[in-house]
């Protein structure tokens, strides 16, 4: 398994909410989608796999490594975080944001060299940034801004993705501009993704797998097609929905109908 928790336990202090013995697999080059109800442990678990939270039992296992052996800066190296927003303590540019990502793989008080300007560069132009470099990042929609933010990390060369909501705010020419990028980077570049998301859609049209969590607990997992279901949706979110292949859009989609009795 290319990144793996086993009996992952994790409890916050002061709270009622715990994960619980969960078991999951994210497969190399796999666009893997978290799905699940608001506080049933999305965040915590992708915190988890970044290694920001550290297990209070279990492992949490990346290439054959535990994360916990696993310096943060080495770490920083193979896997890059995509947080719901971003809110730089300074007015910087779109550039210094991007070279931002730099900083794992570079040497104490070591400034930013031309191979990690090129680097940042071709972040932006995979993004379809690169005309904003010059700009205030703060003057950025929030389309834009989200880009931006994925090639900072990006810039990290990072062979894990991990982006919690990454189109939550968006209006939707701005969800499809990021869900198309999201699956070029998974296709071209081979990053494997893990996103949490309330947008069944998007993980319909986005996701190979999914793993539903509801109350810190994994309630299924498995490839899209099987877990994308009206009896699962059901359980996960106490809704009625009617889940079809949508033959104009190549994907299943899935509309609410209610909630369930």
């Amino acid at each position: 398994m290319f990144l793996h928790l086993q009996q992952t336990s994790f409890q916050y202090e002061g709270r009622s909410f715990s994960l619980q013995g969960v078991t999951l697999a994210v497969e190399r080059g796999s666009l893997t989608g978290l799905l699940g109800p608001n506080g049933c442990g999305k965040t915590t678990l992708l915190k988890l796999m970044a290694g920001v939270l550290h297990p209070h039992g279990g492992t949490v296992v990346f290439d054959g490594r535990s994360i916990a052996t696993i310096s943060r800066r080495e770490l920083a190296r193979h896997l890059a975080v995509v947080p719901q927003e971003t809110h730089p303590a300074f007015d910087y540019t779109v550039l210094e944001m991007v070279l931002m990502g730099r900083h794992p793989h570079l040497g104490a008080f070591q400034l930013e060299g031309p191979d990690d300007l090129a680097i940042a560069y071709d972040a932006l132009a995979a993004t379809g940034t690169a005309h904003l470099a010059a700009r205030s990042y703060m003057s950025l929609s929030g389309g834009e801004k989200q880009r931006v933010v994925i090639a900072s990390a990006l810039a990290q060369q990072p062979d894990v993705l991990l982006l919690d909501e990454p189109t939550a705010s968006l209006d939707l020419a701005y969800q499809l501009e990021v869900a198309a990028l999201l699956a070029r980077l998974n296709r071209e570049r081979g990053v494997t993704i893990v996103l949490a998301t309330h947008d069944l859609n998007l993980a319909a049209s986005l996701c190979h797998s999914l793993v539903l969590v509801r109350a810190g607990r994994v309630l299924a997992e498995g490839a899209t097609r099987d877990v994308l279901t009206g009896a699962m949706i059901r359980q996960l979110y106490d809704v009625e929905a009617d889940v079809r292949f949508h033959e104009a859009s190549g994907h299943l989609t899935v509309v609410p109908i209610g909630r369930a009795q």
